[in-house]
């Protein structure tokens, strides 16, 4: 694995590990990251749409808008999933923090 992939999978997982932290930033780059598929993600509008959701719930504002400018490009089905993968990402950081 050379250098630069290195640093972009560990810049990608501590932006995770900062998102379970309920860092609202860091979900909203999580976001980004894959939409544009940088930083060591692959482009992936379902993971882009369920950060994004994440850091709208949040209560980061430009979120919202880049969650429907996602959402433009998927199927219902596919905004559906990344939904159920919001949800389920919310309860299992909310069980890790009881």
């Amino acid at each position: 694995m050379g250098n630069s992939l290195k640093s972009a999978n560990f810049l990608l997982e501590s932006r995770i590990a900062d998102a379970a932290q309920g860092n609202s930033a860091a979900l909203y780059d999580l976001g980004v990251c894959y939409q544009t598929g940088t930083a060591g993600a692959g482009i992936d509008l379902i993971e882009a749409h369920k950060w994004f959701n994440l850091a709208a719930v949040a209560g980061l504002s430009q979120a919202q808008d880049a969650r429907s400018e996602v959402a433009e490009d998927m199927t219902a089905r596919e905004i559906a999933t990344a939904q159920a993968a919001a949800r389920a990402w919310l309860g299992m950081t909310r069980a890790r923090a009881a």
